[in-house]
């Protein structure tokens, strides 16, 4: 897939452990790798903006919360090199790595984020019936109503970017966007099967 030694660059978010910080923890990596391992590709974990900034695609997963997220990023001076690369090779952000692709979250008393995609990221209200997170399966319109693994409790408000929408908790947000060669997406492809799979095969090849 070109970048540094044929790999793809795993710019992988994780902001539950400050030791850890972008280099992600067991199991999410995990899945993330193997889903692209079972389409012969291999993924480089990194914080190193060189490793970035030489692949031809990068991966931007993420879990945990924007306000740590957003401090490690820059902690480690790579703001400026995740902004570079949305913005000039195929980048595929997934769940956190696509909130904070927005200005502003909600989370942790608000905070602004990279500014890639105009819109804010709020909290889903409580609503009877359903449960906070939203945790499970759920349709995309815009992509056949196919459905993929969620697990969040913000969202994405739907911007001209959007191509995937989804509703939960009386709410219709983005779960997908398109910007170019970005895109980025509030569900789990790597844990939806081989609807998920697909996805990242078509990712793969724009």
């Amino acid at each position: 897939m070109g970048g540094e030694n044929g790999k793809i660059s795993t710019k992988a978010l994780e902001t539950n452990d400050s030791d850890n910080r972008l280099q992600g923890r067991e199991p999410y990596l995990t899945s993330v790798k193997l889903a692209f391992a079972a389409l012969g590709v291999e993924t480089v974990v990194t914080s190193d903006p060189k490793v970035i900034a030489s692949a031809d695609r990068v991966v931007f997963p993420g879990v945990g919360a924007a306000k740590s997220a957003m401090e490690n990023l820059r902690s480690l001076g790579l703001v400026e090199p995740v902004k570079e690369a949305a913005a000039t090779k195929p980048f595929l952000g997934i769940c956190l790595g696509m909130q904070i692709l927005f200005d502003h979250s909600e989370e942790d008393g608000g905070v602004d984020c990279l500014g890639i995609i105009s819109g804010r990221v709020r909290r889903f209200p409580s609503v009877p019936g359903f449960k906070v997170p939203e945790i499970g399966w759920n349709g995309v319109e815009g992509l056949d109503g196919k459905e993929f693994y969620f697990v969040h409790s913000y969202y994405a408000e739907v911007v001209p970017e959007t191509v995937g929408v989804t509703e939960y908790a009386g709410v219709k947000f983005t779960s997908m966007v398109k910007k170019g060669r970005l895109w980025a997406c509030q569900f789990h492809p790597e844990k939806s099967g081989r609807i998920g799979l697909e996805l990242i095969k078509e990712w793969l090849s724009c």
